[in-house]
């Protein structure tokens, strides 16, 4: 019985750590991804520079609340070595493409269809959206979900050093 138990919870543990987030101190995994024009942008392409990964979708409130916040850090701080690498999970190109739009979304955006199934999604263990990793200029993930304040003063320190 203890073999049983043991065995299922060694199984189980597995399980979870297949879905867990990426955590600070761990290079990010490559991602390659559609942008609205089918041309595909690699995450790695902004070696160098300080990103910001977005996870978001079209029909997500907050999300698209978010992005008025970004723009104005976007403008802020793209001029001294900061890009967003925006991941929409939409499964309607036309939507995605019309929010863009709709949001004056001027920063890199692609798409990783299949919602909440999307691999990409269960590769990062999202399971909230709007969800925000900050990689630092080596590809290293140094936060997770810093509000705008936050975020400024992180890419402050991080873009003047």
């Amino acid at each position: 019985m203890r073999k049983r138990i043991a065995l299922f919870l060694l199984l189980s543990a597995a399980c979870f750590a297949g879905n867990a987030q990426p955590h600070q101190g761990q290079i990010a995994d490559e991602i390659a991804l559609p942008t609205p024009t089918g041309d595909t942008l690699r995450l790695s392409s902004f070696r160098g520079k300080v990103v910001l990964l977005d996870f978001w979708a079209s029909w997500c409130k907050p999300c698209r609340a978010a992005n008025k916040g970004m723009a104005k850090v976007y403008s802020k701080f793209r001029d001294k070595g900061f890009e967003i690498y925006s991941i929409s999970i939409d499964d309607e190109q036309d939507k995605w493409i019309r929010a863009i739009k709709q949001d004056k979304i001027t920063w890199n955006q692609v798409n990783s269809k299949g919602g909440w199934y999307s691999p990409l999604v269960r590769q990062w263990g999202i399971d909230g959206i709007p969800t925000s990793f900050l990689v630092d200029k080596d590809g290293v993930l140094v936060a997770m979900d810093l509000d705008g304040k936050q975020l400024e003063e992180t890419l402050k320190y991080m873009l003047e050093k």
